[in-house]
């Protein structure tokens, strides 16, 4: 019973909604509202600013390196998974926010800062490079998430994290949906023009 509530508390942490607060308090504005409506940090950069976007980064990195932390201290490598996963459940569909939420590519960075550090590294250098060339976060997202379960397969190779790879990468991929739609019409902005 335990363990579930601790599952719980882990998507519930997952469910704050930095890019929302931190758009509302510092930009006096319902992100959901305004640029792509997407409750994340590219929306916050385009429609509040660099430096309210690296503050919900942050906060959503923190709040999947907290959930995953939790998860290992309290019961281990399985958990810690569970609780990663949940995290980034919540902060897809998070409850305070009417299951409406962001994309989970920061919240999953955190979850595997903790779980898997060298993975999460390697999937920054991937996105970085791959954003800096094609000026697409969507894409630099994308890649990453192709890549985060090989790499944890092949640098890790235990089993409930590359489930918990998985999971974290098939979620990025649903909720990039209608950017990858855009993409295939050419018509996704690049950083830095809107």
């Amino acid at each position: 019973m335990l363990k579930v509530a601790i599952v719980i508390l882990a998507y519930l942490i997952g469910s704050i909604p930095f890019s929302y607060l931190v758009s509302r308090r510092f930009g006096d504005i319902d992100i959901r509202t305004r640029g792509s409506g997407n409750v994340g940090a590219t929306n916050v950069l385009r429609t509040t600013g660099l430096k309210y976007a690296l503050l919900a980064v942050a906060g959503d990195i923190a709040k999947g390196a907290l959930a995953a932390w939790l998860g290992l201290v309290l019961g281990g490598q399985v958990l810690a998974s569970t609780c990663g996963a949940a995290a980034v459940i919540g902060h897809s569909w998070p409850v305070y926010l009417g299951l409406r939420g962001g994309k989970g590519v920061a919240t999953s960075a955190g979850v595997l800062l903790v779980l898997v550090p060298k993975v999460a590294l390697a999937l920054l250098v991937i996105f970085v490079i791959t954003v800096a060339l094609l000026r697409l976060v969507s894409v630099g997202s994308l890649v990453a998430a192709i890549a985060n379960p090989v790499m944890v397969a092949v640098l890790y190779g235990s089993v409930p994290l590359v489930i918990m790879a998985l999971v974290l990468s098939a979620i990025v991929i649903w909720r990039h949906q209608s950017n990858i739609e855009r993409l295939r019409r050419g018509s996704e902005p690049k950083l830095g023009k809107g």
